[in-house]
């Protein structure tokens, strides 16, 4: 069985950091691009970042340089560093696992930030 379980979020204040950690159980995540989602209540997911297979990252426009993506094989884990965090990055976060070329595409239960003074 799949699944993979997020870890990190909670409450802090602008301009403060998270890192967020999600490790995977069941699958071998070097073979997998790993990523990160969030979402607002009545809104769609939208993607964070995202770190490929072979370790290229790619960035939302709104988060680029002030999160960081990274991952480590080993422990089957990704990582999300968040920092100088903004109110309107509050949300809830979801992880991502996705097999390049197949249909095979894991979601995490997601953790919930909060970025309030």
């Amino acid at each position: 069985q799949v699944r993979l379980v997020e870890s990190g979020g909670g409450l802090v204040q602008p301009g403060g950091s998270l890192r967020l950690s999600c490790v995977a159980f069941g699958i071998i995540s070097s073979a997998y691009d790993m990523g990160w989602y969030r979402q607002l209540p009545g809104k769609g997911r939208e993607l964070v970042a995202v770190i490929s297979s072979s370790g290229s990252p790619n960035f939302a426009d709104s988060v680029k340089g002030r999160f960081t993506i990274s991952r480590d094989n080993a422990k089957n884990t990704v990582y999300l560093q968040m920092n100088s965090l903004e109110p309107e990055d509050a949300a809830v976060y979801y992880c991502n696992a996705n097999r390049p070329g197949t249909v095979w595409l894991y979601w995490g239960q997601g953790t919930q930030v909060t970025v309030s003074s």
